[in-house]
């Protein structure tokens, strides 16, 4: 389900919502007006000297498992850069350098028993100093490979495989 089927009811007066659920969501009996705008997610290609990128095994569903490069969520009074920054940290606790904007992609994002719209931005950053990555929050395993040689197919998601032809299309 979209976001905005879950609203049956007016968040601010309580009335029941009549009709087809739409964007925006509007209250016939008070006239709030609520916008459901998409939620925006950044990840980062974090890349060495030597070539290869970190990748990530993700713990937890959505696509748990599947391959995936560090970021996650923004949260409200973060900017994209220090949002993914953040995760980084919390993620395989590397310090990264400069980000690179690389491209951007709009997807659904399944969680739970609802659909939510994601703008994943994705970046591109070297690792500084020790680029010993460990995997930590939501992680199971963290693994440098050559991009070249990865199945798109064992990326979690269509942004990642979206950024990762864009990588190498840059940067190959």
């Amino acid at each position: 389900m979209q976001p905005v089927e879950h609203f049956q009811h007016c968040p601010k007066c309580g009335a029941q919502r009549h009709g087809e659920a739409s964007i925006p969501f509007r209250c016939d009996t008070c006239g709030f007006v609520y916008y459901f705008n998409p939620t925006v997610a950044a990840a980062v290609i974090i890349t060495r000297p030597d070539g290869t990128v970190l990748f990530i095994t993700r713990a937890k569903e959505p696509a748990k498992g599947k391959l995936a490069f560090p970021g996650g969520f923004i949260d409200i009074g973060e900017t994209a850069e220090e949002g993914l920054r953040r995760e980084v940290s919390e993620e395989v606790g590397l310090e990264i350098g400069p980000l690179q904007f690389l491209c951007s992609y709009q997807q659904e994002y399944p969680y739970k028993d609802v659909s939510y719209p994601v703008l994943d931005l994705l970046f591109t950053s070297p690792a500084l100093g020790n680029s010993e990555a460990q995997p930590l929050d939501a992680v199971a395993a963290v693994a440098w490979h050559d991009p070249q040689t990865i199945v798109m197919d064992d990326l979690a998601f269509p942004s990642l495989r979206a950024g990762l032809t864009e990588f190498l299309r840059r940067f190959r």
